[in-house]
């Protein structure tokens, strides 16, 4: 199960997903410029929602190696650099794949038996921190966040495209 698990998480954002574009492939489709745009009034930015998911996916790394389950570190939706250039808009992708790397390389590791033991101490479903789930709910939830995020990506691409007719 693991290595299903994993296998989902990377295709939901390196690429080969069943839904269309993984999370990289979307960004791809946008320079900096595009990223920082906001195309769909009162929507988040692609390079939001890009520092968002990279977030998530080191909290859940994170929470396989022990962590205490919290909001991401820089918070669950990181303000956006003042400089918002190529070069880091090229570190913000790298980010992305970084973090990508730091969960897969705890799920190696994580012990299969307790794939199904919950999340944190939380008995109760708490759907923004994401405890009361088992690691192995929690770890599917990621690829479909990912996969959700990729589909916004692909609609602000979209959007900026109309913008530019």
């Amino acid at each position: 199960m693991t290595a299903a698990l994993a296998d989902s998480l990377a295709r939901s954002v390196r690429g080969d997903a069943w839904h269309g574009p993984s999370f990289l492939e979307a960004l791809a489709r946008l320079d900096a410029a595009g990223a920082a745009a906001r195309p769909i009034p009162g929507a988040h930015s692609a390079w939001e929602i890009a520092l968002h998911v990279a977030g998530w996916m080191h909290e859940v790394a994170s929470r396989l190696q022990g962590g205490k389950p919290a909001l991401p570190e820089p918070g669950d939706w990181p303000p956006v650099p003042m400089s918002q250039n190529e070069a880091s808009w090229q570190q913000v992708r790298a980010q992305v794949e970084a973090a990508l790397d730091a969960v897969l390389a705890a799920l190696t590791v994580f012990p299969p038996e307790r794939l199904d033991a919950p999340v944190g101490e939380a008995a109760h479903h708490d759907a923004p921190l994401g405890t009361g789930l088992s690691y192995a709910e929690m770890l599917r939830g990621l690829a479909q966040h990912n996969a959700y995020h990729a589909g916004q990506l692909v609609l602000l691409h979209r959007a900026l495209q109309a913008h530019e007719l």
